[in-house]
């Protein structure tokens, strides 16, 4: 890449969301790749916190890249753009589970037991783990958690969303969402997050090398687009 190609990327990477949606919109298809990187992860979480698989995560997400750039037009400003996008990708993974037919009911007793280790004053096997395992004991309590904590949980304690952006993306009253963030983090046990700490903000990861392939494969979908190859339609709401 030459240096003014560098230094275009550069000062784009600059640009906030809006910026760059007004350049893709004037034709500058290409730039909707700084989205895709600025919104990869959070994406991801949110659709692995709803459908909890991994393979079907990534489809949703180039779902969700697709309709929002099909109705980029329609972005209002009436909310920040990566809460328009993240609802986005919150309808596409609910619609997803809907297809499949998995309703998951919510039994708070299920769990409360079981992540309610005893307290002891020897270190156990999890604190003398490695920052990598701590990261890896949150994942699996976070996805154990009922699907309606899981993604109000995900959103606000790992994405560091707002309670009123994690209130539109998810459809929810802004009540609603500290009264299910209150309940998850029950469940989880203040001990768990305290282990983790500030390790929490690296679980559920899409970066480097899955990253990269999200993007190539959303481009990919684009291109088609645009060259009047269809797409299935879909409403963003």
């Amino acid at each position: 890449m030459s240096a003014s190609a560098l230094l275009q990327q550069a000062k784009a990477e600059c640009w906030t969301d809006e910026q760059v949606v007004a350049r893709v919109l004037e034709g500058e298809t290409a730039l909707f790749e700084i989205i895709m990187r600025r919104y990869n992860q959070r994406l991801y979480r949110v659709a692995r916190s709803i459908l909890r698989d991994d393979a079907e995560a990534e489809d949703v997400m180039q779902d969700a890249y697709v309709r929002a750039y099909q109705h980029l037009s329609q972005f209002a400003g009436r909310a920040k753009f990566s809460t328009w996008l993240t609802r986005i990708a919150v309808h596409e993974a609910l619609a997803r589970v809907q297809r499949r037919g998995r309703f998951e009911e919510l039994n708070e007793q299920t769990y409360g037991g079981a992540m309610n280790p005893p307290a002891s004053s020897t270190p156990g096997p999890e604190q003398q783990a490695s920052e990598h395992e701590l990261v890896g004991l949150l994942q699996n309590a976070v996805l154990a958690l009922p699907s309606s904590y899981r993604s109000v949980l995900m959103l606000r304690d790992i994405e560091e969303m707002s309670t009123a952006e994690t209130a539109h993306a998810l459809d929810l009253s802004e009540e609603n969402v500290k009264v299910r963030l209150h309940r998850a983090r029950a469940l989880l046990r203040r001990e768990l997050f305290a282990r983790v700490g500030s390790q929490r903000s690296q679980a559920f990861p899409f970066m480097g090398a899955r990253c990269d392939r999200m993007v190539e494969a959303v481009m990919r979908r684009l291109t088609a687009l645009q060259d009047g190859v269809s797409d299935e339609p879909a409403d963003p709401k």
